[in-house]
């Protein structure tokens, strides 16, 4: 009976990868901390963590709605929930209804900036998985779409959307575009025989390396300009150095001829690089 019960949120966490909600999270944190230069209500740091949670389990599982066809016939993914049948569709559905339903729910305890605001990201979820199907571009409508964590953030508290929060998104959507390009490399014979687009697909890992690297020294170049603008104190700074070590340190893990890292590359260090520039962040506005 205990089993049959907690299968199903298994399940869904499974769906939606609930752990990597430590690569977007941070970010959303960073934005919040930032735009009052100190710690936010504990009121406004709820909301935000519910919407961020809801949105992002309404993007994945809509990802995984979406591209169950393209899953079933791609090794890497069959064993997926949707394509091994452990989920149907319609729990999916329900499960993606419900969640926006909580997006909504927090959004509404926010400022009245992000009430207008809130269907920019949906509209964004739902064409993501799209994209792929139609240009190699998509990793930077990822990257953008992800980028709202910190703008939003900012905008739910302050009521405002100045250039340093679209600095912050900057910077996040171009560090996502760019482990996103990287992270299809695993998929790059099957999306080329599928006819599904893709950079590494278009181009070749070399230039799939040399776009991500390109895509992380610019989030080092916008961290820094936000910096500027906000006038950071010197743990800030500190914290774009090891961010900027960390990519560094990343992109050394892997090359076009040696790829067994990339897991690593992709899911470790992006989640210690988002909690390693949040930790700067939090110790520079508390100083």
């Amino acid at each position: 009976m205990t089993s049959a019960v907690l299968r199903y949120p298994r399940l869904f966490l499974s769906l939606v990868k609930f752990e990597h909600t430590i690569f977007a999270l941070p970010f959303a944190y960073i934005g919040a901390f930032l735009a009052v230069d100190g710690v936010p209500s504990a009121a406004d740091l709820l909301w935000i963590t519910v919407a961020m949670v809801g949105a992002r389990s309404l993007a994945m599982a809509l990802n995984r709605l979406i591209d169950a066809g393209i899953d079933a016939r791609n090794p890497r993914t069959a064993g997926r929930e949707l394509p091994r049948g452990a989920l149907r569709p319609w729990q999916v559905v329900l499960f993606s209804l419900i969640s926006f339903a909580v997006f909504l729910v927090a959004v509404y305890q926010l400022a009245p900036i992000v009430h207008w605001l809130w269907p920019i990201p949906v509209v964004g979820f739902v064409l993501y998985p799209y994209l792929k199907r139609v240009t190699w571009l998509s990793h930077f409508w990822l990257g953008a779409v992800d980028g709202l964590a910190p703008v939003g953030a900012w905008a739910a508290i302050t009521n405002e959307l100045p250039l340093e929060a679209w600095l912050l998104g900057a910077a996040v959507a171009v560090w996502v575009a760019g482990f996103d390009i990287l992270y299809a490399l695993f998929d790059l014979d099957f999306d080329r025989a599928h006819g599904l687009h893709s950079l590494p697909a278009r181009f070749g890992a070399g230039a799939a390396f040399a776009a991500a690297r390109t895509c992380h020294i610019a989030t080092v170049v916008f961290l820094a300009a936000a910096g500027l603008a906000l006038d950071a104190g010197a743990l800030y700074w500190l914290g774009v150095a090891a961010v900027a070590i960390l990519l560094a340190y990343e992109h050394s893990l892997v090359s076009p001829r040696d790829t067994r890292r990339l897991d690593a590359a992709f899911f470790t260090m992006n989640g210690v690089i988002s909690l390693t520039f949040f930790a700067f962040v939090l110790a520079d506005v508390l100083a």
